[in-house]
This record gives structure tokens, sequence and C-alpha cells, in this order.
């Protein structure tokens, strides 16, 4: 008796594929080029994408530039829908301070700190070309082996902005 292979219980499925692949990709190219360059590339799709998921939101809305309340309504909802668990900590008129407690790339993320800047490039861009300016800054991270995630999104470029370690964005 032939066993029927798509009766197999294979734990594979697209979502499950493309973590696994992007979490290969990652960890190549942090191995081959180094964490900064790898970093650097995903930065650049990161930024794609945020123009791309802000682009969606702005047209679903109708509207050519969101609030600084619809943008923090935004980070939230886009994260909900790719199975993240963002949630507002705080807010103030410089800052957004966002905690996450499940990553949408589950545990595929551990140890690829460069899949860090998806968040941080996506969140960037929907809020600097919303609002004109913003400075992502990863305080605590899942893919560092913290418990959750805490994300500083600072809106002007002031002092406390300045002395903290994170990456700059601008509206084009």
């Amino acid at each position: 008796m032939s066993t029927i292979i798509s009766e197999l219980d294979v734990g594979l499925e697209r979502d499950i594929f493309l973590r696994n692949l992007l979490r290969q990709l990652s960890g190549t190219l942090e191995e081959v080029v180094g964490f900064d360059e790898a970093a650097g590339f995903i930065s650049i799709v990161g930024q794609q994408i945020g123009d791309w998921i802000n682009e969606e939101y702005q047209s679903a809305m109708q509207q050519d530039n969101l609030s600084q309340e619809q943008v923090i309504e935004v980070l939230i909802d886009l994260k909900r829908r790719i199975k993240g668990d963002f949630y507002l900590e705080s807010v103030e008129k410089d800052k957004i301070v966002l905690g996450n407690n499940c990553c949408p790339f589950e545990d595929k993320v551990v140890g690829r700190n460069s899949l860090c800047m998806m968040t941080s490039n996506v969140f960037g861009t929907i809020s600097a070309e919303n609002l004109g300016y913003a400075k992502v800054c990863l305080h605590e991270t899942i893919a560092k082996g913290d418990k959750g995630c805490k994300i500083v999104v600072h809106l002007e470029d002031n002092e406390e902005a300045r002395e903290d370690p994170g990456n700059e964005y601008f509206a084009t």
C-alpha cells in the first residue's frame, strides 16, 4: 500500500516556508557580508515595503497625509495584519512608544537582528512620509532574545532623539 504524499503530516505551508526563507536569507547575508551590510540590504527592502504600505493606507483612507493619531493606528494595524502583537505604550507630541509581544516572523527572528530593520524602516518611512521626520530606536527586540519589543519613534530631531541610538527617516 502506497502512502499518499499529500496526506502526510509535513509542517510545510506558505507562511512557514516564507518565514524560513527570510530567516535563511538574512542569516546568509549576515554571515557573508556582515551584520551592518545585511541590515543595509534589508533596510532598502523595508523602505520599499514602507512606501507601499503607506500608499495602501493613504489610498484606503483617501488621504494624502495621515495625522499622528492615524500613523499610530496604521503602525499597530499593519503589524496586526501580519500577525504581530504591537500596542501603544505611550504617546507625546514628539514621540511614540510601541510595545510588541509577538513578532510576525515568530521564532524565525531569534538571532536574526537584521530582520528588525524591516520594522524600523516600515515604521520610519510611514512616520516620516506623513509627519515629516522620524527616528526609530529599537530598545528591545525579540530577535535579540528580549521577551518583547520596545520601539521608540521620535518625531522631532531634538536632544532626546539625538541621544537615542536609531535610524533617521525623512519625508521625500
